[in-house]
């Protein structure tokens, strides 16, 4: 059972845009100004190139491959099973508890003292709307992109137009300390892919999806430029670096305390519409990997009705609901970002392979996005590395001892 095409090129955009300008466009910058100082803004350009790579990529896949599952199901097509399910694999876990951060995001800027119940709550009313369908989905979106989007557009304002008291904009760290702050932003806004995982329900794909990722990263990218300069401005790089709210801090310089509860309602509405765009990407890539028996076959059943992965989604809202009441991922999600890397490295690797009418960019941005997912691998933390090799090995692992045992 496919899924029905119903979204249009803007719906895909505005579920692109969602997933990027999340929380981390309000607090990304701290970690970035940490280590580069005002260099940040050049690593928000090698984070900006390196993710344009590995969009056109996506793109690129996505048009001749137009189905749910993303990398998964292009890894499959153009490497072998094995690259498929180990994108797929890196994805679903590394998401998934993504998701369970994003929900304790949200709690801790909607209701600190209560940040737990607040999450599961957002989880399960989230997962409702994904439920109802995919246009719910992208409508649910769209209003979250407003509401983010038109607070950060006053915060810019305010901040570029008030006057910073003797503001130092501060130094421009080291190549290498670069090259961290391009990893921190890059994850912040690593979000084009959610296009790509509802490649079988959107209209006319093979036009839509490399269209709808470029504008989508487009605008993210315009998004965090524009809000990067505003707090370089008002704090500089050393009071980027000591808040832990960059955005509500430099509302606060300018003497704009009444915006600060305008901040909150942007950021937990950011949390909210990555949140949304996460569940349905996650919940698309796991369908796609139960319907080739990479996961347990009933997590493929699709609600005839709604056109949408109903055991999927369950199934991921009881598991992030646990992760949720029992452990704080925001802290310790750092074998995520080895997925996430994982994950684009194979879909670079996957778009070289491609030629004739199915080639829409230079082989040269597969290259430098395969070569910028290997030099970002190199700011994770150890530990990141180390959890994310294990996370990956367990799966495969896994993967070949049930595939064994069946064919017994």
């Amino acid at each position: 059972m496919t899924l029905e095409r119903r979204l249009g090129t803007r719906d895909a955009v505005v579920i692109g845009v969602g997933s990027m300008v999340g929380a981390g466009v309000f607090s990304a910058f701290a970690p970035a100004a940490a280590v580069a100082g005002r260099g940040l803004l050049i690593g928000l350009a090698v984070a900006a190139v390196v993710a344009f790579c590995n969009a056109t990529s996506s793109a690129q896949l996505a048009a001749a491959y137009p189905t749910s599952g993303g990398t998964y199901a292009y890894g499959r097509a153009r490497l072998s099973d094995f690259w498929g399910f180990v994108a797929g694999w890196g994805f679903v876990v590394g998401k998934t508890a993504s998701c369970a951060a994003m929900a304790l995001t949200f709690g801790a800027y909607a209701w600190p003292d209560h940040a737990r119940i607040v999450a599961v709550g957002a989880v399960v009313a989230l997962t409702c709307v994904n439920l109802v369908g995919i246009t719910r989905t992208a409508f649910v979106t769209r209003i979250l992109v407003a509401i983010v989007l038109a607070v950060l557009l006053v915060a810019v304002i305010v901040g570029t137009t008030g006057r910073p008291v003797g503001v130092d904009i501060g130094s421009t760290g080291s190549p290498v300390a670069i090259l961290q702050s391009a990893g921190i932003l890059f994850f912040a806004f690593a979000g084009y892919a959610r296009i790509a995982t509802l490649g079988e329900e959107v209209r006319d794909p093979a036009r839509t999806i490399p269209r709808a990722i470029v504008v989508a990263l487009a605008c993210a990218v315009v998004v965090y430029t524009a809000v990067a300069l505003m707090v370089l401005h008002v704090l500089g790089a050393d009071g980027v670096a000591r808040s832990s709210a960059p955005v509500a801090a430099a509302m606060s310089a300018v003497g704009a305390q009444w915006a600060d509860p305008v901040v909150r309602v942007g950021a937990a509405a950011a949390s909210l519409g990555a949140l949304l765009g996460l569940i349905a990407g996650v919940s698309r890539t796991t369908m796609a990997m139960a319907r080739e028996r990479d996961l347990p076959v009933y997590l493929a059943r699709v609600d005839v009705s709604r056109s949408v992965p109903r055991a999927a989604e369950l199934t991921l809202c009881v598991v992030i609901v646990a992760l949720v009441l029992t452990v704080d991922l925001r802290e310790a999600i750092g074998f995520s970002s080895f997925g996430v890397l994982v994950y684009y490295a194979v879909a670079n690797v996957a778009a070289f392979t491609q030629s004739g009418s199915d080639r829409r960019y230079s082989p040269v941005l597969q290259i430098v996005g395969l070569l910028g997912c290997a030099a970002l691998v190199f700011t994770l933390p150890t530990t990141a590395l180390v959890t994310g090799s294990c996370v990956l090995t367990v799966g495969a692992v896994g993967r070949w001892v049930t595939r064994r045992g069946s064919h017994h």
